[in-house]
């Protein structure tokens, strides 16, 4: 089983989990799956909804396992419900945590041979990046933690250079009107942006590596706030650059942002190659988070060392990332990611917290 009591994480370090858990394919497809849904310019107002609806999410998240210091969702869930019912929870867990690193990493291999590496079989991108995640997961949180920290403001630094940049061509006119059809178009984008913070759930293992878990509170809602604004300010610049009706068309709309304008005597005239590069590293560490939370969780259901989990869980991740055989059963499966999201909500912090509250107010009254 995974314990080391050097294991502890900062209350930043926890922020920038969070961020780089959340932060990752979102920004290149979050654009076009939250304008076909809503239908009008006011995608950005689903975004600021969803985003609001998760800090709550998270909250509640960080006030359950907080009744538990030291104690990951994976071990404080059969404390609450049971040892079998706790079991299974903790199963759902860790697959869903299987299926979105399978995901993430296949939306990265897909970037890549794209634009990067025409022609290159898939297999050949997926399995280097699969290697290298498990030698980061190996080490345990604190390696992983380190490496976010170098890679995110490096990620926050280009992103928002290139939303600078991408002002030249932004036309406030393509963000209106505001509301004109109500309000109901901006509910129905509310399940393309809950997608893309699918994984928040991290948190209810994170509390337990804190070196201050009272501070939780403050790091996850940070942590969940930058890939909140961020979200935010893709949708507004990729709408205002290219309007709602190329946004819905395109298939990368964030790409095809980057690619609508050029700086004579930059660095780098065209900045879609420099953000792909850079966003890679954006996705590889949200893999690894997800890669990591199943690793800990398989090691602590089953009692099994964590590096022979991560040995085990190669292969299954493999085949999660090969199994979509087009890009668009790649984009169904981010669908279903997003359901599963809610349906795992639901089951999880939901159901642990209305049982634990029943267990603790029968305690009482039994004194």
């Amino acid at each position: 089983m995974f314990r080391r009591s050097d294991d502890k994480i900062t209350t930043k370090q926890a922020a920038v989990f969070l961020t780089n858990t959340v932060l990752g394919a979102g920004i290149l497809t979050l654009p076009r799956g939250v304008t076909e849904k809503v239908q009008t310019p006011d995608a950005w107002l689903s975004v600021l909804l969803g985003g609001c609806i998760v800090i709550l999410v998270v909250w509640l998240m960080v006030k359950l396992s907080q009744q538990f210091p030291e104690n990951t969702v994976y071990q404080y869930s059969r404390r609450i419900v049971g040892t079998i019912p706790g079991g299974f929870l903790s199963v759902l867990l860790i697959i869903y945590f299987l299926i979105i690193a399978g995901f993430e990493i296949r939306v990265l291999a897909e970037v890549t041979m794209f634009f990067l590496l025409e022609g290159t079989p898939i297999w050949a991108i997926v399995i280097p990046f699969i290697w290298v995640g498990s030698y980061l997961v190996f080490g345990g949180i604190n390696p992983i933690a380190r490496l976010y920290q170098i890679v995110l403001p490096i990620s926050l630094f280009f992103l928002l250079l290139c939303f600078v940049f991408s002002l030249r061509i932004f036309e406030i006119d393509h963000l209106r009107p505001v509301l004109s059809e109500g309000i109901l178009p901006v509910i129905k984008g509310l399940k393309s942006t809950i997608l893309v913070f699918s994984g928040c759930e991290v948190v209810m293992t994170l509390v337990a590596f804190l070196q201050y878990p009272e501070k939780a509170l403050k790091a996850m809602v940070v942590g969940i706030s930058i890939p909140l604004i961020l979200y935010f300010l893709t949708v507004v610049m990729v709408i205002g650059g290219l309007s709602m009706d190329s946004t819905v068309t395109s298939t990368w709309p964030t790409i095809n942002l980057m690619r609508s304008f050029e700086i004579p005597g930059f660095l780098f005239e065209r900045l879609e190659f420099p953000l792909l590069v850079i966003w890679m590293m954006q996705m590889f560490c949200n893999f690894c988070s997800f890669f990591f939370n199943a690793s800990l969780g398989v090691s602590q259901v089953f009692g099994l060392k964590y590096r022979y989990a991560i040995f085990g869980l190669i292969p299954i991740i493999f085949i999660s990332t090969m199994t979509p055989v087009r890009m668009m059963e790649v984009f169904s499966l981010g669908d279903a990611i997003g359901y599963m999201g809610i349906v795992i909500f639901v089951l999880v912090p939901v159901l642990l917290s209305i049982v634990f509250i029943i267990r603790k107010k029968g305690m009482k009254q039994n004194v």
